[in-house]
């Protein structure tokens, strides 16, 4: 009303706590203060077109959880010693708000006053939003522009933002995994009382709550809480004379302003923090390869990362050329994960690839590329200019073209599958299988289609799957795997069934085990599956073995194609009686209420009992969505020369060749070589040391996600959540021909940290909560065989070793960090159990070699 001059009594206060906590254990800040409202101008037409003004005074600050003097940072302070003298005038200079029918139609301020001045005054005037009617609607206030539901009864008003609609200049990025990324939940409810149409009082309640999905006991919230009650009333200003509200507001102030209602961004300072080189010092240590194994090195990774986000080409340069050249690898990690555009420059222009020499930091910056957590068109268009300039290494040129298709997979999972540069090199990956001649480029550039999972890459897959070649063949199969079983067409099955029926050529044992893979993973039909079993007994000896073993392991493990077999087993007893050494077997790794971690090993021997294939896989789920966390798969063939064996039919003419591909976190690496042909055989053979050979060793960014919550006080949260990876995956053959033995082994090393941070910033005053936890383990599989006799003896064995699991809960405010929780326990060791078959042959391999 005119005439009128409205008292309030205002509160905003923000907490930050680990989600399970009390508001003892929390920490935060309240602010309180009177706040005066009168109208100054109402438009003659309509009584609901308005502008009104708001002066906030006798502001006071306080901890919004209880603490004793000695643990409170604000005792004896006011608010201007807070504050100080130039921000805490601007905060009670009065402002105006334009209501039109109940919704903020204009907010006037004055441009020069800082940020989180005007921010902390938006959330004020946003608060007096309010309609009398049940509905929803489109809202701009100081949280951006959002749904809003209101519900109206008698005297009160209760409105619910729906916060994941709020469009806001401010966008974070997160992890495209959604089993290695960050949940959030919100909630945001404003309850007003109402008297004859007029707030009486208004209680805003805003709740984030965020955790990482691998360990939901790693979580932080931020809680908001805002109050506006009316105290009284007394004699007020008069209304100003006025046609408009622009004329009126500028007869009040010429220097006030429509600075918008919605936040504007607030740059955060840091003041006596150390440089990007200063920080490096202190970590070079802990990035030693010596130290990758313990948790200190992705701890200092991820530090390093936050650094490196915040520098500038040089600085990072500075870093880059500074490095010993052992922790070298590791800050190549930490820069090109580091994901800006100032990280990804100092990269180019450090490495030189033309340059043999320096094969091992260009692997590392490709790896770090293909991990990355919120790629962009430009790292895609990096890689695409290297791939067209001169490489001097061809694993290096092998390794950029197959990382470009994870980064196609990645942007198009982002929904950027049509920026022209993800256009282009779509293309080059699709045209380039059919139009190369050498057996391995055309390799390369179906391993990098088998990254993209590009759905117009299935043709290709199925026509290569029937190749002559059998690397094709296994390619092609196993990338078929990896699709949505939505997307396998009946001309797909039909293909896929002929190979391993051999309807038009014979195929090797690899490439049909390959191809009874992809029949049994996608949702086959009874008479696929019907004629699959009728082929056990057909099959060469170890084949028929392997197949066994596979369809025992799906009954037992419950897969989907487990009902046709139940029906058909028990009619078919001799079929399934089947001796021999290769196997199947799927287990569980790891259950919690967060995540399944699910383990799978698969063997299958030649005739003559030397390793033809071997694949270990570690799979997570979590809440719907799967992760690939790793593939290792060893191969071998032409081989029975050494032991004067005869080969299996269709293996006659194959090369002698070993190697090892890996697929980590869903993105296939460079296959690596022991061997290749019978000269390399040889002269590998007698300089064989025993000593794995290294796959993968570095660095990964894992958990990546960054974002501003825009509270509706007014204040910021930032919420950064990061996991890192230091990893050490490594395999190798031995063959001994004096005691007819051969051993292969993977060897995994790790430590993970992830850590998380929500801190609420006003340049004065400062409260957050960190949560992390880490750890440190190992897995190893070792297969040993001896083939002296048929059947001949397999023992595998897959071990962890035991390990600890430290978490930590602290609560840093300004001038102090709390450490309010942490705790460690010792996960124990064991060796995963395999089928019992796989123990009475292991006894006797042992008691053998005893």
């Amino acid at each position: 009303n005119n005439n009128q001059l409205y008292k309030f009594s205002y509160t905003t206060e923000v907490l930050v706590d680990k989600t399970k906590g009390s508001k003892e254990g929390s920490a935060g800040y309240r602010i309180s203060s009177d706040v005066d409202v009168n109208l100054v101008w109402r438009d003659p037409s309509s009584k609901d077109d308005q502008l009104i003004q708001l002066v906030i005074s006798n502001v006071r600050l306080n901890p919004a959880s209880r603490r004793s003097e000695k643990k409170n940072v604000l005792h004896g302070s006011t608010a201007e010693s807070v504050l100080g003298k130039t921000k805490l005038a601007a905060l009670t200079k009065p402002f105006l708000l334009h209501l039109r029918n109940g919704k903020a139609k204009a907010f006037y301020s004055y441009w020069a006053e800082p940020a989180t001045i005007k921010n902390l005054k938006r959330g004020l005037a946003s608060l007096l939003q309010v309609q009398l009617k049940t509905g929803k609607v489109i809202e701009n206030d100081v949280s951006g522009r959002c749904i809003v539901e209101y519900k109206a009864v008698k005297g009160q008003v209760t409105r619910t933002k729906i916060l994941e609609t709020c469009k806001t200049a401010e966008t974070g990025f997160t992890t495209h995994s959604q089993v290695m990324g960050v949940s959030r939940k919100s909630s945001s409810v404003t309850v007003f009382t109402l008297e004859d149409g007029f707030i009486r009082s208004a209680v805003a309640d805003e709740t984030h709550s965020l955790a990482v999905n691998t360990r939901r006991s790693t979580a932080a919230k931020v809680v908001s809480k805002q109050t506006l009650t009316l105290v009284g009333t007394e004699a007020g200003p008069l209304e100003v004379a006025g046609k408009d509200v622009a004329g009126v507001v500028k007869s009040i102030d010429a220097k006030l302003a429509a600075v918008g209602i919605v936040a504007e961004k607030v740059k955060s300072q840091c003041k006596g923090c150390p440089s990007l080189f200063e920080h490096w010092q202190t970590q070079q240590k802990l990035l030693e390869p010596a130290s990758l194994s313990k948790a200190t090195a992705p701890r200092s990774f991820l530090a390093l990362i936050q650094g490196i986000r915040k520098a500038s080409k040089d600085e990072i340069l500075k870093v880059l050329k500074s490095a010993s050249k052992t922790s070298l690898p590791q800050v190549v990690d930490a820069v090109t994960s580091s994901q800006t555009t100032a990280s990804l420059d100092a990269m180019l222009e450090f490495l030189n690839f033309t340059d043999t020499k320096g094969f091992v930091l260009q692997e590392r910056f490709l790896y770090a590329c293909g991990f990355a957590s919120h790629p962009n068109e430009r790292m895609l268009q990096a890689l695409l200019d290297i791939s067209n300039g001169k490489i001097g290494s061809t694993d290096i040129k092998e390794s950029v073209v197959i990382i470009m298709g994870a980064l196609v997979h990645k942007l198009c999972q982002k929904g950027e599958c049509n920026l022209p540069t993800v256009v282009q090199v779509k293309k080059l990956l699709l045209d380039s299988p059919e139009s190369r001649q050498v057996e391995s480029e055309v390799q390369m550039y179906l391993l990098a289609l088998k990254n993209s999972m590009l759905p117009e890459a299935i043709p290709i897959f199925t026509k290569y799957a029937e190749s002559e070649l059998g690397s094709y063949s296994t390619i092609a199969l196993t990338a078929l795997q990896r699709y949505d079983v939505k997307l396998m067409t009946n001309e797909v099955k039909q293909t896929v069934n002929r190979v391993y029926h051999q309807n038009r050529r014979i195929y090797e044992k690899n490439v049909r085990a390959a191809a009874a893979d992809v029949i049994l993973s996608s949702n086959p039909s009874y008479m696929e599956v019907k004629n699959l079993l009728l082929s056990i007994g057909n099959l060469p000896h170890e084949m028929n073995k392997y197949m066994l073993s596979k369809i025992q392991d799906i009954l037992r493990f419950q897969l989907p194609a487990r009902f046709v077999m139940e029906d058909m087993i028990s009619h078919n007893y001799d079929r399934f009686a089947k001796v021999g050494s290769s196997s199947a077997f799927s287990g569980f790794m790891a259950q919690s209420a967060d995540v399944t971690s699910t383990y799978s090993l698969d063997i299958l021997y030649s005739g003559s009992g030397i390793l033809r294939r071997s694949n270990m896989n570690i799979y997570g789920a979590s809440k719907g969505a799967t992760l690939h966390g790793l593939q290792v798969a060893i191969e071998a063939q032409g081989l029975e020369s050494l032991i004067a064996a005869t080969p299996d039919q269709g293996e006659e003419d194959l090369e002698s060749f070993a190697g090892m591909s890996a697929l980590l976190f869903d993105v296939q690496l460079r296959p690596v070589t022991f061997f290749k042909g019978y000269s390399d055989l040889m002269s590998k053979m007698f300089s064989m040391s025993g000593e794995p050979m290294n796959v993968v060793k570095g660095l990964i960014l894992l958990t990546d996600h960054s974002e501003v919550i825009q509270l509706q006080s007014g204040l910021k949260a930032s919420a950064e959540f990061q996991g890192g990876l230091a990893i050490d995956i490594s395999g190798g053959m031995e063959i001994s021909l004096w005691y007819r033995e051969s051993k292969t082994s993977v060897n995994n090393r790790g430590a993970l940290v992830v850590t998380g941070n929500v801190t609420v910033d006003m340049d004065f005053m400062r409260a957050g909560v960190e949560v992390s936890f880490e750890t440190e383990a190992s897995l190893d599989f070792i297969t040993t065989v001896q083939f002296s006799e048929y059947p001949f003896l397999v023992c595998m064995q897959m071990d962890k070793t035991t390990f600890p699991v430290r978490y930590c809960e602290t609560l840093p405010e300004k001038k102090m960090s709390r450490l309010f929780g942490s705790k460690k326990q010792l996960v124990p060791g064991s060796e995963f159990p395999l089928h019992q078959e796989n123990s009475n042959m292991c006894k006797k391999v042992f008691d053998s070699s005893w």
